[in-house]
């Protein structure tokens, strides 16, 4: 004989079936991280931070880009090498990779000139998408003078040696990596000279600063979730350093002309203003010098933008539901 439940019961169940205690919870969106200048993929520093995103967000899958598997090869890149062949192989290789290339977006974290690469990986290809971008004392407004090389370091020596004697050569452009992203500023208007227009490899192009815009930079850009920028607030490494906010400053007057109040906003280049609009576009300050990182802001970073989110509810009557309601 069927035995029937009671009324109150039948209610019950389907919100015991569909309670929130019960639901899937989203895993962590794979995280990319680009190193900066005279850095490699393997270093110890560079992997404390993947270890503290998994830490953080359990089940992390973190990827170090690398531009070669020997560590010592990845860290000649940095200085060495065209940087539209190396986002073309970076391209390549993220969209082959076996995990990345078959999650539904990734997140990014970029230190100094890694967070204008992965800027323009996202412009370029962004395939497997990006979804968040952070991005900490980031050269995103190019820089107007070259980074100090440390007492023993010959190799970065030798390489920003011929940087300042010829930057706007084809062949520095085309092989010294930090030339690439170097602005050059008329002195009184601040604005940039015809030689970088003309001249610059990278940094024009990915800026779409040239009177020919490519529409799909702006579009791409535009899809981020949030698009994060750190400025170190004693940066003496990246000047000016207001270039991680996409700010231009005069170095004559010292005047410095924020983001929206630049052409590149209003008239929206890249996608920035759409960003902006949406609530995306964060700018950040972090206490001390160029890359001194605090284990307590990359933890806060790691909470706030590369968190899983809950599992969407699915507002259709569950199956069983219907089953029960039925009786």
């Amino acid at each position: 004989m069927l035995r029937l439940l009671p009324l109150s019961t039948l209610l019950l169940i389907p919100a015991i079936i569909a309670s929130p205690i019960d639901a899937p919870r989203a895993e962590p969106l794979p995280l990319i991280i680009w190193h900066g200048l005279g850095d490699n993929y393997a270093a110890d520093g560079l992997q404390s931070v993947g270890e503290l995103a998994n830490e953080t967000n359990p089940g992390t899958f973190v990827y170090y880009i690398r531009l070669d598997e020997s560590p010592d090869s990845d860290r000649t890149a940095t200085f060495l090498g065209n940087l539209t062949e190396q986002l073309e192989q970076v391209c390549s290789d993220l969209s082959a990779h076996p995990i990345l290339s078959t999650a539904p977006g990734v997140n990014a974290l970029g230190f100094s000139q890694g967070g204008q690469f992965l800027r323009a990986y996202i412009e370029r290809c962004n395939n497997p998408p990006v979804k968040n971008l952070v991005t900490f004392g980031s050269q995103h407004n190019g820089i107007v003078k070259y980074q100090v090389c440390g007492s023993m370091d010959w190799l970065c020596k030798a390489y920003i040696g011929i940087l300042k004697a010829n930057t706007w050569g084809s062949w520095v452009q085309s092989h010294l990596v930090p030339a690439q992203y170097f602005r050059d500023t008329d002195e009184e208007t601040g604005e940039p000279t015809l030689d970088y227009l003309e001249s610059s490899n990278f940094l024009a192009d990915i800026n779409n600063e040239r009177e020919l815009k490519n529409v799909t930079y702006a579009e791409n850009l535009a899809t981020l979730d949030n698009f994060v920028m750190y400025v170190f607030e004693n940066d003496t490494t990246v000047i000016p350093k207001e270039s991680g906010w996409f700010a231009q400053t005069n170095l004559t007057s010292g005047e410095v002309t924020e983001l929206r109040n630049r052409t590149i906003y209003k008239e929206d280049w890249i996608g920035l203003k759409k960003l902006d609009e949406k609530g995306a576009l964060v700018f950040k300050t972090t206490p001390g010098p160029h890359m001194q990182i605090d284990d307590d802001v990359l933890e806060d970073v790691f909470k706030t933008y590369f968190a899983p989110k809950e599992a969407a509810s699915d507002t259709r009557r569950p199956h069983h539901e219907q089953e029960f309601m039925e009786l």
